[in-house]
């Protein structure tokens, strides 16, 4: 991935974490979307990947461990929004109160940054769709184009020993 790449992803990242704050606080034609836990796995996965894109770009060296970073980070994106969109299909399999919230939630950066990480939705409860389609296949969508983008720039990139 060139350097101009690894500044683009770090800014598609942030845009997309940005809407995920907009939804969260602002919200879309009078709903707000509170994040669930899975949403808020979805949003580590972006933010790592952005920082290992934006990292990658400042330190061009070791460029090939920081994409590699940012390519694992998408996959556990990947697959976290496909559990959620799972989710939402099927919500009879929810239980209400979630384990993974409260493990989430007790986390010290949880408490410094709550306006980002805070899990206080249910996974399970049906939101109005954002241009056709619910959040976690958007989620999807954007983890797909980043899984490819870096298995790409992987691919491509000479390793330095």
């Amino acid at each position: 991935m060139s350097k101009n790449y690894s500044l683009l992803v770090f800014l598609l990242c942030s845009g997309l974490l940005g809407v995920a704050l907009f939804l969260q606080h602002v919200g879309l034609g009078g709903v707000h979307y509170p994040p669930c836990p899975l949403c808020i796995l979805q949003r580590i996965g972006f933010l790592v990947v952005g920082l290992s894109s934006l990292f990658s770009y400042f330190f061009p060296r070791v460029r090939f461990s920081f994409i590699l970073i940012a390519w694992l980070a998408s996959l556990f994106g990947l697959l976290v929004a496909l559990r959620h969109a799972y989710v939402i299909a099927y919500p009879q399999i929810s239980c209400g109160l979630d384990p993974l919230e409260v493990f989430i939630n007790q986390f010290q950066i949880v408490q410094l940054f709550a306006f980002f990480f805070k899990a206080d939705g249910f996974c399970s409860m049906p939101l109005p769709p954002v241009l056709g389609l619910s959040v976690p296949n958007w989620s999807l969508i954007g983890f797909v184009f980043l899984m490819l983008h870096l298995s790409f720039s992987l691919l491509r990139q000479p390793r330095r020993h």
